[in-house]
């Protein structure tokens, strides 16, 4: 069985292998520039694009392993009808379907183990300089995370086609809901594996000049992109008056709009200076960077776990339902 699988996989391990490689010199070589560089105070400017670029593409990997290792693997038997020769050997469904996700699985979790390592080697002179390992984008490019999104996108790909029985819509399928489970997870569920620690800050004019935006699109008096010293701002709440109220979207507007004329400097000007006098402040939430790390094996947990429970769904249907 675990010859016929991996002599069914030969084309798709091919083409995996030689993108590896080709990953491979391309990171090596973009690790040695790094750290030549003398200054690494130049090392943000210089790569984080790049960085940005290079993980934004990685985040794609667990899709494409879902929609072109994983859909594939049952659904064209099934389409094919190859499956009934197996079977007619005297081989279990359960067995059948166990050791094609198991050797695959394990392969595709080989492969973004290899790549994820070597982008964090790469990569790490630049991280260390930025200081924002929380980075939605970065995090899941780094470390031992991307395992488990391999191992998502492959049994999900494969249970996908078993269900679906057909190659190409289930590639399509796959392909989307994997990008889509990567979006969602860092904005609904990562922020609260642990539980937040809080910070007030007061909005004085030069903390209002260092956010990245003031206001809303409906005009609420909020603030976006404040920052905190290693550690990834979860929330932030609206702007809040002395006795902790809500600063009234009429108040927030005359500021905004109608704001007395100081020439101030700065990002917000005149605004900053008008909101910076009536005595600010917002409730930040916020994980600081030490706990990368636990986060990093939580959420490899998470994927792992929700892999296994898409295998015993896939182990329940092959022995129910396909024939």
């Amino acid at each position: 069985m675990i010859r016929m699988s991996l002599r069914q996989f030969r084309v798709q391990a091919l083409v995996g292998a030689i993108l590896l490689v080709l990953a491979t010199i391309y990171l090596l070589r973009l690790g040695g520039e790094i750290r030549a560089v003398r200054d690494p105070s130049q090392l943000p400017s210089q790569y984080t694009q790049a960085m940005l670029f290079l993980a934004t593409g990685f985040g794609l990997v667990p899709a494409i392993i879902g929609a072109f290792w994983g859909a594939p693997l049952v659904a064209r038997e099934l389409e094919n009808g190859t499956h009934r020769l197996v079977w007619n050997q005297s081989v279990p469904r359960r067995r059948w379907l166990a050791v094609k996700l198991t050797v695959l699985g394990l392969a595709s979790m080989a492969v973004a183990g290899t790549l994820s390592a070597l982008l964090t080697w790469a990569a790490s002179p630049v991280d260390q300089a930025n200081g924002d390992r929380f980075n939605a984008i970065l995090f899941g490019a780094r470390d031992i995370a991307p395992i488990g999104y391999a191992a998502f996108g492959f049994v999900f790909g494969a249970v996908t086609g078993l269900l679906v029985r057909r190659t190409l819509p289930a590639m399509a399928l796959v392909f989307l809901a994997v990008i889509a489970v990567q979006f969602a997870v860092p904005n609904l569920l990562r922020p609260h594996y642990m539980p937040a620690e809080r910070v007030t800050v007061p909005m004085t004019v030069d903390a209002i000049n260092q956010a990245r935006s003031l206001g809303s699109i409906t005009g609420g008096p909020v603030v976006g992109g404040l920052e905190i010293p290693d550690a990834w701002v979860t929330d932030t709440s609206e702007l809040r008056t002395p006795d902790g109220r809500q600063l009234s979207a009429a108040a927030f507007n005359e500021c905004f709009n109608n704001a007395p004329k100081t020439g101030a400097n700065g990002t917000f000007g005149d605004t900053a200076v008008c909101l910076g006098k009536l005595g600010l402040h917002v409730d930040l939430a916020y994980q600081p960077n030490r706990r990368f790390w636990p986060f990093q094996w939580i959420e490899l947990a998470l994927y792992l776990g929700v892999s296994a429970l898409l295998a015993a769904v896939g182990l329940w249907r092959v022995q129910r339902r396909v024939s």
